[in-house]
């Protein structure tokens, strides 16, 4: 793995199946948590910017959840998701059709809660076709663009 440095303390790691941002964001585990577990919220963070909103099911997510988020790359579309990891305030990830995962771990820290994204491939189906379009590498900006928008969020 290659850890890196980027602004605003976020340090993002890179390795052949996965990349990961890390911060410190100034809230305690569980108020992060919560805010992470509601699809509704999901738009604030996006690094990308891809996340528009919820389509549905906009309960708290556990284990098991499925919701749906409207998305937009270039054109408008639909994405369902299923919550597959689930740890309360400490751990939640989710996949879509792909079988990659957007995965959040929390710990306590001074100044808050270290709060790791992880885009991982290695539960993806077909993971030579994400390979081929570029990820883990380009996801690395907005892994560490969410950490800093949960960051902000909680800070502003």
């Amino acid at each position: 793995m290659e850890p890196m440095t980027a602004p605003e303390d976020v340090t993002t790691t890179l390795a052949d199946d996965r990349v990961s941002a890390t911060g410190i964001v100034p809230a305690p585990p569980d108020a992060v948590f919560d805010f992470l577990r509601h699809p509704a919220n999901h738009a604030t963070f996006s690094g990308d910017g891809s996340v528009k909103g919820v389509a549905k099911g906009d309960e708290p997510l556990e284990l098991g959840s499925k919701f749906g988020m409207k998305m937009k790359v270039g054109v408008p579309y639909r994405v369902s998701s299923k919550v597959v990891e689930f740890e309360q305030d400490q751990l939640i990830a989710w996949c879509h059709f792909g079988g990659h995962r957007w995965r959040w771990e929390l710990e306590p820290a001074d100044g808050g809660t270290r709060v790791t994204e992880t885009f991982d491939m290695s539960t993806a189906k077909f993971p030579p076709a994400l390979k081929l379009a570029g990820y883990p590498k380009r996801h690395e900006a907005n892994v560490a663009d969410s950490v800093r928008n949960l960051i902000a969020h909680f800070a502003g």
